[in-house]
């Protein structure tokens, strides 16, 4: 894996129009969270299921966090939508297990109104009581893009 470049944060800002301190946080709580971080970063990566521990423990957003992993120039890895791997499931082939018809009306319904992100998703996933991978594999499989990260990568 490399460094999050100043190329790479430049771009990103083109797409993702995350602001320094979305939460608008205290100096100490920005202090916190950054320490927080930083403790948590191996090798310049925070996994994403680390960067929502930070965010309950601290009480912050997820979005505070994802802003601060971008100011210390790390990355987030593993995804728990699967939206890093290179080897996710290609457009047009089927997921890895059997998607259950409930599974897919959920993700016909949420693309049909524009509303395909990570937080409905993982919504999805609780109220059908299945993994949010599966779903966001089934959704990738049709072409879908999933939107608006948690943690403001995508």
């Amino acid at each position: 894996m490399r460094d999050f470049s100043d190329a790479d944060r430049k771009k990103k800002k083109a797409r993702i129009h995350l602001p320094e301190n979305p939460g608008n946080l205290s100096e100490e709580a920005l202090a916190r969270l950054e320490t927080a971080v930083r403790a948590a970063a191996e090798g310049g990566y925070v996994p994403c299921p680390v960067g929502w521990r930070i965010a309950k423990d601290l009480g912050v957003s997820r979005l505070d966090v994802g802003a601060m992993v971008d100011r210390l120039g790390i990355r987030i890895t593993d995804c728990q939508l699967g939206c890093f791997k290179v080897g996710k499931t290609p457009p047009g082939s089927e997921p890895a297990g059997p998607v259950s018809d409930e599974v897919a009306r959920g993700i016909e319904a949420l693309h049909g109104r524009g509303e395909l992100t990570c937080s409905n998703v993982f919504a999805l996933a609780r109220d059908l009581g299945v993994r949010p991978l599966s779903v966001a594999q089934a959704a990738n499989a049709r072409g879908y893009k999933i939107r608006r990260c948690q943690l403001g990568c995508f």
